[in-house]
């Protein structure tokens, strides 16, 4: 879909891959035991689905380094949870099996990035970290729209007390309670607390919960593969 004017996102779902079980059908993440030609299958078909000329994949480690891309990584891709680009029809792709996807674009300055933010990269500052290597390189974030992508809710991430919290000590809108009132977290809120804090006055979302949604892995409910969160400029 057209996230505004010139720029595109999509979430991909289990659905349309090649995969054989457990990873049916369409795993996209390349570190979970998948058969790698599966693997670079459902990702070139995705490619192919969305008419882009590649798709940039973070070797993703929780954290909030973030860096400039303008064309996939090689095979020694570096550790980072966010990239941004100004090359059209360079996809931008986060993984996540319960992580939201965080996907901001700047129109004006032509600008779109890709970011990773489960727990502890959201505890990390990972989507304010993104929206700041962006206006480094000159995109404004009063410009900015923003759409996170599904994650594990805040009536269903439960977590120990401790962890929860832990995260609401730099993160006070994640704290949250399951819906049958045990302590939870709240990354949606979380990460949007973030970005509108960064500057981000559009923060959209697709706000569907991977534990709840079947058409999308889930780590929670022991899913190994991982569905795909990407936004890129026409």
């Amino acid at each position: 879909m057209e996230l505004v004017p010139g720029v595109h996102v999509a979430v991909t779902d289990r659905h349309g891959g090649v995969s054989a079980p457990p990873y049916d059908t369409r795993n996209l993440g390349g570190l979970t035991g998948d058969d790698p030609v599966a693997v670079r299958a459902n990702r070139d078909g995705v490619a192919a689905e969305l008419g882009v000329r590649a798709i940039v994949f973070m070797r993703q480690v929780h954290g909030a380094e973030v860096a400039y891309v303008s064309e996939p990584f090689g095979g020694d891709a570096p550790p980072v949870d966010g990239v941004f680009t100004t090359e059209p029809g360079l996809a931008l792709a986060s993984l996540g099996a319960d992580c939201p996807a965080v996907l901001v674009a700047d129109p004006v300055a032509r600008m779109v990035g890709a970011a990773h933010s489960g727990r502890p990269g959201t505890e990390a500052g990972i989507a304010a970290a993104l929206v700041g290597a962006m206006a480094d390189k000159g995109a404004d974030p009063r410009r900015m729209v923003a759409l996170i992508g599904p994650g594990a809710c805040g009536h269903c991430y439960e977590v120990p007390a401790e962890l929860r919290d832990q995260v609401a000590a730099k993160v006070p809108q994640a704290h949250s309670t399951t819906s049958w009132g045990t302590p939870a977290l709240d990354l949606r809120a979380g990460i949007e607390a973030q970005l509108l804090a960064a500057g981000v006055p559009d923060v959209r979302h697709d706000a569907r919960c991977t534990i709840e949604a079947a058409e999308l892995y889930s780590h929670r409910r022991q899913d190994p593969g991982r569905f795909a969160g990407l936004v890129w400029l026409a």
